[in-house]
């Protein structure tokens, strides 16, 4: 709760219960979202400024405490009070611009330590529940003024890598796995092997109805081919292109159906 310390400190010699404590810090968070106050009471007095600062008396009645507050850029004024029942602090508020009413009730223990009034690091206990409680049950319900005031600043880890055109992206991790490719099954695929220059994608303007990107079992023309070769036809190892119309068991269309350009020059 940056700001509330010296606040506190200006504000101890007026402190001597513990709902003076839990009062004192429950205008701050109104500051900490545009409002500033002006003074005690129902009406506005002589002279009345905008400060972050309590008025002289402001502690003054133990049962109801009464506060003005208006925004940094006029569009609201609040009339704080908060009234002790028992052990609990009633915060209504009303916002006299638009006449809407919000109220949140607390009880005093479970927000401060009554045995630690003169030190500000020990009488405040469980902060950011009680923030939450103000925001969601008084600053939501009214309307928070218009340019906020004390906007946190944004951290830099919040920064995406995209929004920054000169930062390279941060590097794979190693022992991450590579993002997945498109299988070449995929009627997108097409034209993404002439996009790798490194020749590890499928998918090529060369339209493929066989899929030779998926393995299949290879020819072995030594063992022969039914009704085409008979066995020891071809010397084990020796290059052998297929030949005939395309049947089951091939791997792929005959890398030589696409001819050279002048393949029909007698000279070439």
């Amino acid at each position: 709760m940056a700001g509330l310390e010296p606040l506190y400190a200006w504000a101890r010699p007026a402190i001597s219960r513990p709902q003076d404590a839990r009062v004192c810090g429950i205008p701050w968070e109104l500051i900490r979202h545009g409002y500033r106050c002006l003074g005690t009471g129902d009406q506005p007095g002589p002279d009345e400024r905008k400060s972050e600062l309590l008025p002289a008396g402001w502690e003054a009645n133990k049962e109801v405490y009464t506060l003005r507050y208006k925004s940094t850029d006029d569009a609201h004024e609040l009339l704080l009070k908060a009234i002790m029942v028992e052990d609990s602090m009633i915060l209504n508020v009303m916002d006299r611009s638009s006449q809407k009413v919000a109220d949140v009730t607390l009880a005093v223990a479970d927000y401060i330590n009554s045995e630690h009034l003169d030190d500000f690091h020990k009488v405040y206990k469980n902060t950011e529940e009680l923030r939450t409680r103000i925001t969601s049950g008084i600053i939501t319900p009214l309307g928070a003024p218009a340019g906020k005031a004390r906007k946190e600043p944004e951290s830099k880890e919040d920064v995406h890598w995209d929004e920054n055109p000169l930062r390279l992206p941060p590097r794979q991790p190693m022992g991450t796995r590579a993002p997945s490719r498109p299988s070449p099954l995929s009627p997108f695929a097409v034209g993404g092997e002439d996009l790798d220059p490194f020749g590890g994608r499928s998918g090529g303007m060369i339209v493929d109805p066989l899929h030779s990107g998926i393995p299949h079992p290879g020819i072995d023309p030594s063992s022969g081919i039914p009704g085409r070769l008979p066995p020891g036809a071809v010397p084990p190892g020796a290059r052998f292109d297929p030949f005939g119309p395309l049947g089951v068991g091939r791997s792929g269309p005959d890398p030589d159906h696409l001819p050279p350009p002048g393949y029909d020059d007698m000279f070439m």
